[in-house]
């Protein structure tokens, strides 16, 4: 993560004249056309050695220094929300067009590079049709450039960032007594413009800089691009598979499958994104802001020192709360991004397996990648209290392979028609125990909506039978779904 505030860089130092001196320096005190605004050179003790403004602006040429005070303006002149993604964006595309530590530079797609993902795609999507009974979820197949990627993304990330920004946005006028929030209204306001400013940059730097590691348009296990559009970047997939050892053809095909198992699954499921996002919305309502550390920031705030809201917001603002309403989240959000990541790993497993060589070993690169994250997901969780990860994907992996086992396809792939059918936390200590246990049938609940719709029981036509108050006798031992649960 960038030191430098609002992505502000200070200029390389220019070359010495021969002397030992740097040609800015020429015009003496600090004073001159290479000082402006008074500020005195930083680091040298002297009058702007403690001012960030003149570590910022001290050495800018003119045209530097004009951009600079044009995103201060920016960033004081906001209104919106509690995040200026507007910013964001900018910051996100700054960041991507530096590149990435190892030097790769992003670059327009070509077209055959267009054409080997769409090939990619179309295989995927024909040897998933043996593996999982969805059909195809990818209308269209797109190769990205990672400043696209960042275009196509920041929609999601709002929806996802937004509530935690909102929550500090409010505690930033909380933290001061009643009596003075009507005196100090003004400040108020431009620390919230602030506040949204920062979020944006940090965001922004976060996503430029997952921008670099991403291969595909669900790598964090949601779906952050359009529907129905399979995305995946070239530029990302040739690093990710330059020191494997596998040929690029076949390290594309294993990605493809799983950008394309992704897809259907969120196509054919309608419920699943809003619960994954509801998820992470749920937990974000229980986050509670550091206020102790907020009243310190907002005491101290010092208008020419803006680093302050930044440095704070880089160490972390956020805590759960440690209720059970919170504990209950985070599980419901880990268990959700588990069931998604080991449906996927299991499903592209089947597919690959008897078809790529580096089926495995691709598998396993793959399954550790998401396990450790990168720094773009840590500056997430330190933003918005919340890593995006796992953490029980081979747990759910091992799951959906036993189902598979015990019931087919249609059976493991028919438990993602309720969100009540799918595994819990306590299923994955126990996946024997969830796959051999009987599953709720939902043909009573189907029969009295049809009846409420006014369409037949055809079940009766069949000899099915029925109670004394008109509702079909359900069949079997009579045991209820929720018989046995919690049995170790």
């Amino acid at each position: 993560m960038s030191d430098t505030p609002f992505g502000f860089g200070l200029p390389p130092e220019e070359p010495d004249d021969g002397d030992g001196k740097k040609k800015d320096q020429q015009s003496g005190g600090g004073q001159g056309p290479a000082d402006p605004f008074g500020f005195g050179a930083a680091g040298a003790g002297g009058p702007g050695a403690d001012n960030p403004f003149a570590a910022m602006f001290g050495s800018m040429n003119p045209t530097d220094l004009g951009a600079a005070f044009q995103q201060l303006g920016q960033m004081l002149s906001y209104e919106g929300g509690p995040v200026n993604w507007d910013m964001a964006k900018q910051i996100a595309r700054q960041t991507v067009a530096q590149g990435t530590p190892d030097g790769t530079k992003d670059a327009s797609v070509g077209p055959s590079e267009r054409k080997a993902v769409q090939e990619a795609v179309r295989l995927a999507d024909l040897w998933l049709d043996d593996a999982t009974a969805l059909p195809s979820g990818a209308g269209s197949a797109l190769a990205w450039s990672r400043a696209e990627w960042v275009e196509a993304t920041l929609p999601a990330w709002q929806e996802l960032v937004d509530p935690v920004a909102e929550r500090v946005g409010n505690a930033m006028g909380d933290v001061l007594p009643e009596e003075m929030q009507a005196m100090a209204g003004p400040l108020i306001g431009m620390m919230r413009s602030m506040g949204g400013a920062m979020f944006g940059t940090q965001i922004g730097q976060a996503v430029g800089v997952l921008a670099g590691e991403v291969v595909g348009s669900t790598d964090v296990g949601l779906p952050l691009g359009p529907a129905g559009k399979a995305a995946l970047l070239p530029v990302n997939i040739e690093a990710f598979g330059k020191d494997l050892g596998v040929a690029q053809d076949e390290v594309r095909l294993y990605l493809a499958l799983r950008e394309a198992a992704h897809q259907r699954l969120f196509a054919h499921v309608p419920w699943l994104r809003s619960h994954l996002f509801g998820a992470v919305e749920g937990y974000a309502r229980g986050i509670k802001v550091d206020t102790a550390k907020l009243e310190d920031v907002v005491g101290q705030f010092d208008p020419q020192n803006p680093e302050q809201l930044q440095e704070a917001l880089q160490q972390g603002m956020f805590q759960p709360e440690d209720t059970p309403e919170q504990k209950a989240a985070l599980a419901r959000l880990e268990t959700a991004l588990a069931l998604v990541e080991g449906w996927v790993d299991a499903v592209v497993h089947t597919a690959a397996k008897p078809r790529l060589t580096s089926a495995d070993a691709l598998r396993e690169t793959l399954r550790r990648r998401r396990a450790s994250g990168g720094p773009a997901e840590q500056t997430f969780a330190t933003l918005i209290g919340l890593e995006l990860r796992p953490r029980r994907l081979r747990d759910a992996s091992r799951l959906w392979a036993s189902l598979t086992d015990a019931r087919g396809v249609d059976g493991r792939d028919g438990l993602w028609a309720h969100p009540d059918m799918l595994p819990t936390a306590t299923d994955l200590d126990d996946p024997d125990g969830f796959v051999h246990r009987e599953q709720l049938d939902f043909s009573e609940l189907d029969r009295m909506l049809g009846e409420a719709a006014g369409k037949p029981d055809l079940r009766k036509k069949e000899g099915g039978e029925a109670s004394a108050d008109g509702t079909d006798t359900p069949r079997g031992d009579g045991k209820d779904q929720g018989e046995g649960d919690g049995e170790e």
